[in-house]
């Protein structure tokens, strides 16, 4: 499918003189490509169309167009093709609307049309960047075990709005965001050796680099602590912990 820049190109081989009557001859379906279809006009191959837009612009053949029509029929078969672009690319897992629009502008789509979009994108729900923040952080505190700070660097890379990553990191859950770092700085601190005092060092730059906040990292660490001492109390065996903790 031909991105903005290359559908100018094709649409500059077809200019029909100005007067002319234009009548559609043919209508002829494009192989390889789902849901195209070329347009000849007097004898003469035209442009090629997206169903959707032959359909709303009754491009059938017998049919006459306007020489007025020609650049909105343009116009509604890019935005067609730029819509389903974002399609294919909401396929593969959700997006924001920041990375719909990269996307679309590698494409060589331009920015008002990408705008409009990424609106319809927007109006059907298929986009929400609210929502698309919220499920981010939850994800990344339960499955990836990191912390709010390194999450709200990683929704501003993607380019949600301020209010939203600001309401994500509100309805944070905090319990699981602390049981991570808990988690994750045990696995630290087995995997770690030297004397305690170093190992608990190491942990705690572990974890800040996580972007687990202070009070976050001070809580885990106390309670890692108090674990190894009731261990060592018990005479428990720190590699059966391990074992323990994976299970």
């Amino acid at each position: 499918m031909p991105n903005g820049k290359e559908k100018a190109e094709q649409e500059q081989k077809w200019s029909p003189a100005p007067g002319v009557e234009l009548i559609i001859t043919a209508v002829e379906l494009v192989p390889r490509q789902k849901r195209r279809y070329q347009i000849f006009v007097n004898e003469e191959q035209a442009f090629t169309v997206h169903e959707d837009v032959m359909v709303k612009y009754r491009l059938l053949k017998g049919s006459t167009i306007d020489h007025e029509e020609l650049l909105p029929i343009m116009v509604a078969d890019e935005l067609q093709q730029a819509y389903v672009q974002s399609i294919r690319y909401l396929g593969r897992k959700p997006r924001t609307s920041h990375e719909i629009q990269q996307q679309l502008t590698q494409k060589g789509f331009d920015a008002e049309l990408i705008e409009r979009v990424i609106l319809r994108l927007m109006d059907e729900r298929l986009i929400d960047d609210n929502l698309y923040a919220k499920q981010w952080t939850d994800q990344r505190v339960r499955n990836h075990k990191k912390g709010r700070l390194m999450i709200k660097h990683e929704l501003q890379q993607k380019g949600i709005d301020k209010s939203d990553i600001a309401q994500a990191m509100e309805e944070l859950n905090t319990e699981d965001e602390q049981e991570s770092a808990y988690r994750v700085g045990l696995r630290k601190w087995q995997s770690t050796k030297g004397e305690r005092y170093e190992r608990k060092r190491k942990v705690v730059a572990f974890l800040m680099r996580r972007g687990f906040p202070s009070h976050v990292v001070r809580n885990a660490v106390q309670r890692i602590m108090e674990q190894q001492e009731d261990d060592e109390s018990n005479g428990y065996d720190e590699e059966t912990y391990e074992e323990d903790f994976y299970d």
